[in-house]
């Protein structure tokens, strides 16, 4: 019996090896050529929509930064000069990231609504980093130029912004400044002087490049954007490298130690120490930088060194499994409730979760002037997650493990350690039984404690709230000797009301919306239940106003519950004007309880947000939605959730479509699914396993999953150990199986983990050489999710078209078949 489990393993094994191995060619053949296309105007006109600005509240909670957003860039910007290393995306003409956005503009505005303008920013701003000192009475950022980025801060009183200081900033490799406890100081990564260019490709080789391995398995991800040879690794020196200043608000500006790598810099509390995190070499060209080894010492604020806290090796073994983790000391930082005392996580178990053990890791602290033993507070038999801290005498470190989804909650006195308590213990899929997060409030040295009342006994908790009902989300107070709670807010009907924070013991910042109104920032007074509006932020696409929204439930045939949010065009009726073409737009989510996964996860009071980035704009072109349409994959006991991936895909698709057919609103001859990321590979499984759709839009998807060996998603075996479960789940082995169109979506440059561009080029490949319908629309200069306007517009062009041609427009089929039926 064994003898023929192997043999069928190896002939697994060997054809999705000769699947993999496809001809490129015929992947990267360019049938036609095309410009950017501009899609139907009602979608056009939801991307050039005015954004609503981001807020950031100052720590006495007494003043509100606008952070006013720009419109998409352009495919130029986009498309800029980049270097890709070690997992990072450096733009090296200024030396910061070249991905993300920046904000255009700040505003202060108090609580009571009124504005105040910033003055003295720089002409065309473009800033990112923006961090409050402790004290609330500056703001400082970094503004980006062509060729350099400055630091700058703002007065809060005045509204008066000014560089601060000449020498620029160094973005690429981590947080490029942190506020010392005295809202005086900043320590700033600078560019060394005297540098130089970066280094010149050498024109001829000057050998092969080497990688060797000796017994010891490092199982490792698919990470993107490694280093390739030595050339690489000059270039990541070149660009990583920072010099560590101390600058005051005065602008001067004083070196810290000598240049180097710093992973990340964090004074202690009371300012007198630094944290520092340095990497060095031997580099890896098979996992980032976050990997790569790591000095960590304790400083004084001279760059002296203090303490050698830890010299961490390559992180290129870790075991399998999502509750693995690197040996040593991990996780380091200070803790918040004390002047100057280190805390930090160590496996007891070699960092392996499948090992037997019933102790995984242990918390450590050691205080200032670091001469002394680490102290242990906390032995925890399940993975470290987090640990917040008090300054009422406790601390509550907080363990989770993965695989049977628990996390529990402990007290411990970090003083004087001795028995943990169990605050609370849950499953992470359940939802209603979440009791909430500990609130947090700022201490005098800007670091964050948990907040509490009555010398400790009461710990105030704020959560989402889920319940049948929907999210509700709400404060309450928990008496940690009796266990009994107190209700302090509550989200109700017809609102959607989310707690900010407390601005007094009596009001409470919010920010309120609900199907019609717009998320806006409101003072509740708990007293009497009075609300003030803060802010006052228009509609962002009030051609979108009328559209009908409705949060069902409904079950598939297992009796399994499960939800979508129904959006319907304005003015529909079902009776009058019969079905509609369908796009569900869904997201696979594994569950080992399936009470769990058929809880909500939505509020029917939210707004109507409208996204270019996923189905719900096709309700102005004429479209039922099914958006968020529940796909969980559900494993309890020793089953695990990807054992039934297919069969259980397929029966949440058909229990949506059944219910928008029960109330008239889905004409199940024209129905099309799609999804991103993980949502794509959905696609391309419903469409290879089922013939209940007319056609699939996926995007930057993986389809292949033997190109992820070592685990995917939430799947935590391995190719070698389950090769039957990763060949029936890769759409790819089954392309043959694909007779519905299908759209494919991918950014040229994608740098999520598993989604190589690779994926959809060669699932391409394989549904035309074997003479299925299919397209696919390669994102120039695109990362995992799409950036450019000119990309979003003619993403959503060519996903009108598909729609348009293969749904809504669609020659009537003879019949629809359910199930599984290839």
């Amino acid at each position: 019996m064994m003898g023929s489990a192997l043999r069928r393993k190896a002939t697994l094994t060997l054809a999705v090896v000769c699947l993999s191995l496809l001809p490129v060619s015929q992947s990267v053949a360019q049938e036609t050529g095309t410009e950017y296309r501009l899609p139907a105007p009602e979608l056009m006109a939801l991307v050039d929509a005015p954004r609503t600005p981001g807020v950031s509240l100052s720590p006495d909670r007494t003043t509100m930064l606008l952070l006013l957003r720009p419109s998409l860039p352009s495919i130029a910007e986009v498309s800029a000069p980049e270097s890709r290393l070690a997992g990072l995306r450096i733009n090296p003409r200024n030396n910061g990231p070249s991905r993300g956005t920046a904000y255009i503009g700040l505003r202060f505005r108090d609580m009571t609504g009124r504005e105040m303008e910033i003055r003295g920013l720089p002409s065309n701003p473009r800033i990112r980093n923006v961090r409050w000192a402790p004290n609330g009475e500056h703001v400082a950022f970094t503004h980006e130029l062509v060729d350099r980025i400055e630091l700058w801060v703002v007065e809060t009183e005045t509204g008066q912004a000014r560089r601060l200081m000449n020498q620029a900033v160094n973005a690429a490799y981590g947080t490029p400044f942190t506020w010392r406890s005295d809202s005086r100081t900043l320590f700033v990564r600078t560019i060394p002087a005297g540098r130089g260019a970066a280094p010149v490709a050498p024109e001829v080789p000057t050998g092969p490049v080497v990688q060797e391995t000796a017994g010891q398995a490092a199982p490792a991800r698919t990470y993107q954007d490694l280093l390739k040879n030595a050339h690489d690794e000059a270039l990541f020196e070149h660009f990583a490298t920072s010099q560590l200043m101390r600058v005051d608000l005065s602008g001067s500006a004083v070196p810290v130690g000598e240049p180097s790598l710093f992973r990340s810099v964090s004074p202690s509390p009371n300012g007198e120490y630094v944290l520092v995190q340095r990497t060095h070499k031997p580099f890896s060209y098979i996992v980032p930088a976050s990997r790569f080894p790591t000095l960590i010492e304790a400083w004084d604020t001279e760059g002296n060194l203090v303490k050698e806290i830890a010299d961490l090796p390559l992180r290129d073994n870790v075991p399998p499994g999502f509750g693995s983790v690197a040996t040593g000391v991990r996780s380091v930082s200070w803790r918040a409730d004390a002047p100057a005392t280190l805390a930090w996580v160590e496996a007891l178990d070699g960092g392996d979760a499948r090992a037997e053990a019933t102790e995984r890791d242990r918390l450590y602290t050691l205080a200032a002037p670091f001469s002394g033993s680490p102290q242990a507070i906390a032995t925890l038999p399940l993975r470290y997650a987090m640990v917040i801290w008090t300054e009422d005498g406790f601390a509550m470190p907080i363990e989770m493990w993965m695989a049977t989804r628990q996390l529990r909650i402990y007290s411990v006195d970090p003083d004087n350690p001795g028995e943990k308590t169990t605050l609370f213990e849950f499953s992470m899929e359940d939802r209603y039984s979440d009791p909430g997060q500990p609130m947090m409030r700022q201490t005098q040295w800007g670091t964050y404690v948990a907040l509490t009342a009555d010398d400790g006994r009461t710990l105030y908790l704020s959560g989402q709230g889920a319940s049948p009902e929907g999210n509700r989300p709400f404060i309450r107070r928990l008496d940690l000797n009796t266990g009994e709670t107190e209700q302090v807010f509550r989200s109700e009907a017809p609102y959607y009301e989310v707690p900010i924070d407390f601005l007094d013991d009596d009001r409470l910042l919010t920010r309120r919306e609900t199907n019609e109104e717009p998320p806006n920032y409101f003072v509740r007074n708990l007293s009497d239940g009075s609300v003030e509006a803060v802010t006052d932020f228009p509609h962002p696409y009030p051609q979108f106003a009328g559209i009908q929204k409705e949060a069902i439930q409904y079950e598939r045939d297992d009796g399994v519950t499960l939800t979508a949010t129904l959006y319907l065009p304005a003015g529909y009726d079902a009776e009058r004007d019969g079905p509609l073409p369908t796009f569900i737009w869904a997201y696979p989510i594994e569950f080992k309880s399936a009470d769990a996964a058929g809880q909500r996860r939505d509020s029917p009071h939210q707004f109507k947000r409208v996204s270019y980035q996923g189905a719900v704009p096709w309700v102005a072109r004429g479209y039922a939605i099914l958006d968020n349409a529940a796909m969980p994959i559900v494993g309890e006991g020793d089953e695990e959730p990807n054992d039934t991936f297919r069969d259980q895909l397929v029966a949440n698709v058909k229990a949506a479509i059944d219910e928008g057919v029960r109330r008239g609103a889905v004409d199940p001859d024209r129905v099309a699914v799609g999804g991103h990321s993980y949502g794509a590979f959905m696609t391309g499984n419903l469409l290879a396993h089922s013939d209940l759709l007319r056609a699939g839009i996926a995007r930057s998807g993986a389809y292949n999953r033997s190109l992820t060996p070592f685990g995917f998603q939430r799947e935590e075996r391995l190719f070698w150990e389950a090769p039957e479960i990763y060949f029936a789940m890769s759409p790819f082995m089954h392309a043959d199986k694909v007779n519905e169109p299908l759209l494919m979506i991918h950014g040229a440059a994608d740098n999520n983990s598993g989604t190589f561009p690779l994926q959809s080029q060669r699932f391409y490949a394989a549904i035309k050489g074997l003479g299925g319908t299919a397209r696919l629309v390669m994102l120039p200069a695109e990362s995992h999710g799409y950036a450019a306007r000119e990309s979003i517009l003619h993403m959503l062009w060519e996903m009108d078209n598909w729609l348009e041609t293969h749904v809504k427009n669609a020659e009537p089929r003879d019949n629809t078949a359910g199930g599984i039926s290839r």
